[in-house]
């Protein structure tokens, strides 16, 4: 992130650089059920950022030193598609990539009734197809409608956003420009239903009153979303009662 840069990201009229107010989280599409292999799935589209999530479990892995005697083991891996980027990008997994696995990991635990399925495990796939800006937050967001979609009980799903300082303002849903060349990124990701926050970060510099903005804008973006989940939902279960039906 950087903080020397030229480059307006707000004009005179408080419009951000893709036309936004503030205020306003990016065009939000998601598709439930797009893996016919997997046990759960979900693609979300976040503005020009794009997420694919799959979910496969609960099962017996094979390897019993992992498996715990009393709930499921969790595990969850992050990657970015090669031409995820503007650089073509190493197939490899990056140390950013295991970070993020495991941040995204921590962030689902709380909302996975995960003791109803002792001694197996469930395996979250998460592949960005293009970067944005907020891959993370979408990546939860995705994971959570994946494990959904395969039918594993939840508490909450669990809905993310992420919050910058741009030029000296609070912005909800930063996109890359925004989080390349902002002063502050605060990823976040909460259950709202219960009002549990799972995922908070900060990168860069907030004063106490700031903090205090950001948190509640980011609960506005947060509940956005997580209309958005449950409307996928609804739908998703919409086509199944007509197959069922038919």
């Amino acid at each position: 992130m950087s903080k020397g840069s030229d480059i307006k990201l707000i004009d005179e009229n408080g419009r951000r650089i893709d036309g936004r107010s503030v205020d306003e989280v990016r065009p939000i599409k998601i598709e439930v059920g797009v893996l016919k292999n997997a046990n759960g799935s979900a693609i979300v589209e976040i503005g020009k950022t794009k997420v694919l999530a799959a979910v496969y479990g609960p099962r017996d892995p094979g390897i019993r030193t992992i498996l715990l005697p009393n709930r499921a083991t969790i595990r969850c891996r992050y990657h970015m598609a090669p031409f995820s980027t503007h650089e073509r990008k190493s197939p490899a997994p990056s140390r950013r990539e295991i970070e993020l696995s495991k941040v995204i990991r921590e962030a689902i635990e709380p909302s996975v009734i995960a003791e109803a399925f002792p001694r197996t495990t469930i395996d979250i796939f998460i592949e960005i197809l293009n970067a944005d800006g907020g891959t993370r937050t979408a990546g939860v967001t995705a994971a959570s409608l994946a494990l959904a979609d395969a039918g594993i009980p939840l508490r909450d799903l669990v809905a993310g956003i992420a919050v910058g300082k741009v030029q000296d303002t609070l912005v909800l849903d930063i996109n890359e420009s925004e989080d390349m060349y902002g002063q502050a990124d605060m990823p976040m990701a909460a259950m709202p239903s219960i009002g549990a926050i799972t995922l908070l970060q900060l990168n860069g510099v907030l004063t106490e009153e700031e903090f205090m903005k950001a948190l509640d804008l980011g609960w506005k973006g947060v509940k956005t979303v997580y209309e958005a989940q449950k409307e996928a939902l609804r739908k998703r279960y919409v086509e199944l009662k007509n197959i069922e039906v038919i």
